[in-house]
């Protein structure tokens, strides 16, 4: 399952609803992808972290059908299979939300979650769009992801950023997905709205549904995460499990620690590395006096010093 450098992850007992064995992309002479192995279980949450150009886009593309992987097994349920494009991994229960959702503005929110796949009643040249219907069925799927809207008909640039993804997600579950991709839900919003999708995110996973997070911010993985994978350069860098690490190891695995740290003194300043280079040879001076008067008691036995003559 690739390089780990935090430890062994832990094995599942399940079958993968999605897994990729060895899988590798090549555009010319450029290697996107080299031997990526990733497992994707049912009620669990997947991180997938990297910097830009780690290959994170590639993956997303491969696993929706988009791209043909140029070596490798991608398996659904434990079945090799060849995505021949996005509609065949719709059929398959894998739905990928990008970061533009897909979604028109200006078109009202029950458009919006069907947008193409409204249901319909009556038949051959009396047969339209049941609109009570549809109305009904997107209210009760957001109501789930804990939106209640009040106006279906409102359009979609009225909602907030967080909701909007909210209701990407819904519309995905609601249409049989099994797999569900999110493409840096988090990347574009503030602290708040980044919260309340993370919500979402952990609502799909109690539902059953296996999760693949895509994002750069370990900040946002690391509370919704159950796996992470590390990807720099088309290689996996790391393949662990929650317990196995933390927010400052993931971050460090993926910003580089002598680099960061490098970054973090030359933003800081030379003062502040003079002072902080004070305060350690203070700190060392203290530690030197300690270790000195230890070894004196050692030496005296434990022994008490004698009062001092009263002048």
């Amino acid at each position: 399952m690739g390089e780990s450098t935090l430890g062994e992850p832990a094995l599942t007992e399940s079958v993968p609803l999605l897994e990729v064995r060895g899988v590798s992309k090549y555009f010319g002479g450029v290697n996107a992808l080299r031997d990526i192995s990733l497992q994707v279980h049912p009620g669990e949450v997947t991180c997938v972290l990297g910097d830009n150009g780690a290959g994170k886009s590639t993956l997303i593309k491969i696993l929706s059908g988009v791209f043909q992987p140029d070596s490798g097994d991608l398996l659904i349920d434990g079945t090799p299979v060849t995505l021949a494009g996005p509609r065949e991994a719709r059929g398959h229960g894998i739905a990928t939300v990008f970061q533009d959702l897909a979604t028109v503005p200006l078109m009202s929110l029950w458009r919006n979650f069907f947008l193409g796949q409204e249901p319909t009643r009556g038949w051959g040249p009396l047969r339209r769009i049941d609109t009570a219907r549809a109305r009904s069925v997107m209210r009760a799927e957001v109501l789930r992801m804990g939106i209640d809207i009040r106006d279906p008909n409102q359009s979609v640039g009225t909602l907030s950023g967080g909701e909007r993804q909210a209701l990407a997600i819904a519309r995905a579950i609601y249409f049989g997905a099994r797999v569900l991709i999110l493409d840096e839900p988090t990347s574009a919003l503030g602290v708040r709205q980044s919260g309340i999708v993370l919500k979402y995110i952990a609502q799909a996973r109690e539902q059953g549904k296996g999760v693949i997070f895509i994002t750069h911010n370990p900040h946002h993985a690391y509370p919704v995460g159950d796996r992470f994978f590390l990807l720099k350069r088309g290689r996996v860098l790391a393949d662990v499990r929650k317990a196995g690490t933390s927010v400052s190891e993931l971050t460090e695995l993926m910003a580089g620690g002598a680099e960061l740290a490098e970054l973090s003194a030359e933003l800081m300043g030379p003062d502040h590395g003079a002072a902080t280079g004070e305060a350690g040879q203070a700190a060392e001076i203290g530690r030197e006096i300690a270790r000195e008067a230890a070894h004196a008691e050692e030496v005296l036995g434990g022994a008490k010093p004698a009062a001092p003559l009263d002048e």
